[in-house]
């Protein structure tokens, strides 16, 4: 069936994918299983819903722009009716995944996401609960890598996501796959295994380790112990320094998830 189109949004972030062969990526790295549970962002015309509801996907889709939600419910009229779609007009960075029955580890959340809010969405779906219990978003290449710190350079968006989950970038996408073509090339990210497992094993809270994190990137360019002396003051940082064996020249993006645990357990 040829899907129908409407006009992009700018102002939405609207870059629909077209490329059935990125589509087979997608649907190859969610590994669908028949009735399960499936929250998609943005559907616009519906290229990705119908490959998520053709895998046997229970399918909630949010979307905010009104033109797409006619556009969906006539394309897939019959998908709403029996019950296998669920097409929700709204903002996702306010939707309540309790109010549609998602429970914590019990859907997946699988999307072409506007590449504007991809920190937004992170912050939301991997800090609160409800979670999904995984994630295979399409994401902003430069993003991807920044998330897997490629470089070797942590940031906030890599230490975040690494501390609730395990994230792998699975293929390489190019502007050509969308219309319109984006600026930049994409990329297929996958997020597993998704939970709250290594605060409760650290024996950190989630709020406490965001607080230092934070401060500790506060100021790329300034050293890690002046970032945090602001909050912990300077002779306490000096003792925490010398107990962990930290070099006085060390940056927040050089600490890794473990060595970012271990200074949260220090009982500053």
């Amino acid at each position: 069936m040829k899907t129908k189109q409407i006009k992009p949004k700018k102002s939405l972030g609207q870059h629909f994918l077209r490329s059935r062969h990125v589509l087979d990526q997608i649907m190859a790295a969610a590994d669908i299983r028949r009735g399960e549970k499936v929250l998609e962002i943005g559907p616009g015309t519906g290229f990705l819903t119908r490959g998520l509801l053709a895998a046997g996907a229970e399918v909630i889709a949010i979307e905010k722009d009104g033109r797409a939600m006619e556009l969906l419910k006539d394309q897939f009229s019959a998908e709403c009716a029996n019950g296998h779609l669920k097409i929700i007009r709204g903002d996702v960075l306010v939707f309540d995944p309790t109010a549609t029955g998602l429970e914590n580890a019990g859907y997946a959340l699988i999307a072409n996401i506007p590449y504007y809010i991809t920190g937004a969405i992170l912050e939301k779906f991997l800090e609160k609960e409800p979670r999904p219990n995984r994630m295979v978003m399409l994401v902003q290449k430069e993003v991807a890598e920044r998330i897997i710190a490629r470089d070797g350079k942590e940031s906030i968006l890599s230490i975040s996501v690494k501390a609730f989950s395990t994230p792998k970038i699975m293929a390489k996408v190019p502007r050509g796959a969308f219309y319109p073509p984006p600026n930049v090339d994409s990329a297929i990210l996958s997020i597993m295994d998704i939970s709250d497992k290594r605060f409760k094993e650290n024996g950190v809270s989630i709020e406490k380790f965001f607080r230092i994190v934070k401060a500790g990137f506060a100021h790329k360019r300034k050293l890690l112990r002046n970032n945090l002396e602001g909050i912990f003051g300077a002779e306490r940082i000096d003792a925490v320094w010398r107990d962990k064996s930290l070099s006085e020249k060390v940056r927040a993006e050089d600490l890794n998830l473990e060595k970012w645990f271990d200074l949260e357990r220090t009982p500053w």
